[in-house]
């Protein structure tokens, strides 16, 4: 009996061991947000259709290859998802300890655009060109740092059990962590990525218990400062001319309107299913300028309608739920601040790009989120999808 058992023990023990780990990995695939990845899939790959329709005769930009901003767009996609597996396999508890080597990189990196390795695009010196054609935004990645430095900070003695919430030195030194690429950023002059900024400080901040005078104390000290920053002339002259064509389309419609009325023309003129894609005039015949990243919106409108642009907010709106819910559904401080601050940042940012297209925000230069075409913002876009997914991965089984 005894050789018997043995017999079975040993002979089980691989087959049960094997068992284990599908089961492990099975455990992984279901604890995933599916609808957060799949949602995040499925904006980039209509990204790509869009990118595509934009930029097939587009001979002055594409290299004389049609095919050019596809493949790179599906390529920037298929470095996301690295990113995303390598966020997930690290986890953003781990990241959590890495912050301080991620902050000070992400600082050295936009410090790095304000020398001579820094390149402008459409009037914001926010570039550095890494050759081959590529370039680096490093505001995209300040996103992520700035809601990983702040959530960090103001969570510690939270998690720990020696504060309910954050004190005010802890939201004082959030702030000047935050602060610092913020200013800098400034400088760029990249004003629409410290609007974002901005927007995930006030997210961040909410989600962490910090007591509301911060909240309504940041609200009046942004307006001041934006009253100041106009009164004294900071803004660079086109960021003017695109916040007076915001306020009066009319102002210039051939020259600082000249955007917006023509993206209106082609959301406008898609009506309920569009023209078809690639069957678009406004896209075809090239009126709408920068159309295959920050006016991405506008090929959708036209070519696919009303129902393909509301797909698309739609997808939007299905990751921003599932965001929330995983940020409500943590039982760590530090993981609600995280996904609250992604809320915060992909909701406005959405907003913001939409709005512009449609007249109802100012022109900014802030990509579609997964959309749009351009590498740092895809990159830094499935990373956040990472922190969500590794946010829900590493939650208790009872939550």
């Amino acid at each position: 009996m005894t050789g018997a058992n043995s017999f079975q023990v040993s002979g089980y023990g691989p087959e049960r061991a094997g068992w284990t780990r599908l089961m492990a990995r099975d455990s992984l695939a279901r604890r995933l947000d599916w609808p957060i990845l799949l949602s995040a899939l499925a904006l980039s790959l209509i990204g790509s259709l869009l990118v595509f329709s934009a930029t097939r005769n587009r001979t002055e930009i594409n290299q004389g290859d049609p095919y050019y901003f596809l493949l790179r767009h599906l390529l920037n996609t298929g470095i996301g998802l690295a990113l995303m597996i390598g966020t997930v396999w690290l986890g953003h508890r781990t990241l959590r300890t890495a912050v301080p080597i991620l902050y000070g990189a992400s600082v050295l990196l936009i410090l790095m655009v304000l020398t001579p390795l820094g390149s402008t695009v459409n009037g914001a010196h926010s570039w550095i060109q890494v050759g081959a054609g590529f370039s680096l935004q490093p505001s995209e990645f300040v996103k992520v740092t700035i809601i990983l430095g702040m959530a960090m900070l103001l969570a510690a003695r939270v998690d720990a059990g020696d504060k309910p919430y954050p004190g005010h030195r802890t939201v004082l030194q959030a702030l000047g962590l935050a602060t610092v690429p913020m200013l800098i950023v400034m400088l760029m002059p990249d004003l629409g990525s410290v609007m974002v900024m901005v927007i995930i400080v006030l997210g961040v901040l909410l989600a962490s218990g910090a007591s509301n005078r911060w909240i309504f104390g940041l609200l009046g000290a942004g307006t001041t400062g934006a009253l100041a920053i106009w009164q004294l002339g900071i803004l660079d002259e086109y960021q003017i001319n695109r916040f007076a064509a915001f306020a009066n389309p009319d102002l210039d419609p051939a020259g600082v309107g000249y955007n917006t009325n023509q993206a209106r023309i082609a959301i406008g003129s898609g009506g309920l299913t569009g023209s078809g894609l690639f069957e678009g005039s406004q896209t075809t015949g090239q009126f709408v300028p920068e159309q295959q990243t920050d006016f991405v919106f506008t090929v959708a409108g036209e070519e696919l309608g009303f129902l393909g642009a509301g797909l698309i907010i739609l997808l939007l709106g299905i990751l921003l739920w599932r965001a929330c819910r995983i940020a409500r559904e943590t039982t760590e401080l530090y993981g609600t601040i995280v996904a609250a601050g992604i809320v915060a940042w992909f909701a406005f940012q959405s907003f913001e790009n939409i709005g512009m297209t449609l007249g109802i925000m100012p022109v900014t230069g802030l990509p579609l989120p997964f959309v749009s075409y351009g590498g740092s913002s895809m990159f830094s876009v499935w990373v956040a999808v990472g922190l969500l997914q590794s946010i829900r991965v590493q939650r208790p089984m009872s939550a």
